[in-house]
């Protein structure tokens, strides 16, 4: 790829977040004021020190007025976005790529859904006429296939395959129970998991993220700046984005066990950090665990793991709160809730907690010299798909 990059060009100095929940009693409104006034107090800003904004919002609102009306913004230049599950990334991105170019100086990113009491539930697509080859199955359904396909493609028993994915659930409502801000905050057990009936293949409802309301916006400014609103700002070292083309759905080859959009951004991230290895580097990581085989998949995509291998890894624990490389502390969408338009801004709330070392202690990663986070976020199903992934760091460098 041809990924120059804005290593260290651009720093987030306030990101703040509010409990991802069913907001019976809040409404989308709400849940913007909540977000972006936490994090413009944190930086002792007020809505005129921001130059521009980008929103990010799949089903929420439809242009810039979804952000400036609650907000009663006057005279600033309002983005709305989206890109599938990817929306809050493709805000921050947009954002960062503003400042860095010298447009702006302080921009901010909000992403917000609010569906829980739409009358309906889950994400829509518009049944538009097709040519007959696009999906007609449930993203649960699409997801679920990968299971048979990596069994079948490295040997592992499909029982055993079930259990592993069942270990990535009961890690993350692990780290999602001791999180205040999570939607599902009750521990479950892997055993508990598998016992319960199938929505699709071998998937139970515990294996699938739950779409929920809430609301995250971050602010950014020039890296060299950034000292002056914060003493601890989180600089921005790599962004990726890659927009696949669909062939997965046509292709015969396609078998399910890796998703090429993800494995791209990766490597273009890496490659604009200056990454060679990043277990070697990386701290932990926030990914998209929309379904439990999901993130089995992206250990290996992300290069967490050697091909065929991310299930051990599961199983050995590597990925746990005092693994190697701790994977979704916060939860994950699968605890924390999965509100479309927020959830790429609230992964970097993680990264922004833990690498500063404010994360509670009962879910701290392990204090080691390593000072990088990595965000990966999704958007599509398997075989369609776009795919996002960021880099942040403590220090210039």
């Amino acid at each position: 790829m041809a990924s120059k990059g804005i290593k260290d060009k651009v720093a987030i100095i306030s990101i703040g977040c509010t409990p991802f929940r069913e907001h019976w009693d809040k409404s989308k409104d709400d849940l913007v004021i909540d977000a972006t006034t936490q994090t413009l107090a944190s930086a002792n800003l007020t809505t005129e020190d921001i130059d521009a904004y980008w929103l990010g919002t799949a089903q929420s609102g439809m242009s810039g007025l979804t952000l400036s009306m609650p907000m009663r913004l006057e005279g600033k230049p309002v983005t709305r976005v989206e890109n599938y599950c990817a929306t809050g990334s493709e805000a921050i991105r947009q954002a960062c790529y503003a400042v860095a170019s010298g447009a702006y100086d302080v921009a901010m990113a909000v992403g917000v859904e609010k569906v829980k009491d739409s009358g309906y539930q889950g994400l829509n697509a518009f049944p538009m006429p097709t040519a007959g080859t696009n999906r007609t199955l449930t993203a649960a359904a699409m997801y679920s296939l990968i299971l048979p396909a990596y069994a079948e493609k490295y040997g592992v028993d499909e029982e055993k395959l079930r259990m592993v994915v069942a270990k990535i659930a009961e890690k993350n409502h692990y780290n999602g129970a001791k999180n205040p801000l999570a939607q599902f905050r009750r521990e479950i057990s892997a055993e508990q998991i598998c016992n319960m009936a199938a929505v699709a293949g071998r998937l139970s409802v515990f294996d699938c993220a739950g779409v929920a309301d809430g609301a995250a916006a971050a602010i950014v400014v020039p890296a060299e700046k950034a000292y002056d609103y914060t003493e601890k700002p989180l600089f921005v070292k790599a962004l990726s984005f890659v927009s696949g083309n669909g062939s997965g759905l046509i292709d015969p080859e396609y078998d399910y066990t890796t998703f090429p959009e993800c494995e791209a951004a990766a490597k273009d991230a890496y490659q604009q950090a200056g990454i060679a290895d990043p277990k070697d580097v990386l701290a932990m990581a926030e990914v998209h665990d929309c379904f439990t085989p999901t993130e089995l998949i992206l250990m290996e995509d992300l290069g967490f793991s050697e091909r065929g291998e991310a299930w051990n890894d599961v199983l050995e624990g590597n990925f746990g709160l005092e693994g190697n490389l701790p994977v979704n502390t916060d939860g994950g969408l699968k605890s924390f809730g999965h509100p479309v338009g927020a959830s790429g801004i609230r992964m970097h709330y993680e990264c922004w907690l833990q690498l500063r070392n404010e994360a509670p202690e009962e879910r701290s990663i392990p204090r080691t010299e390593r000072n990088l986070g990595l965000v990966h976020n999704l958007g599509g199903y398997p075989g369609e798909m776009v795919s996002f992934v960021s880099i942040l760091g403590t220090e210039i460098g």
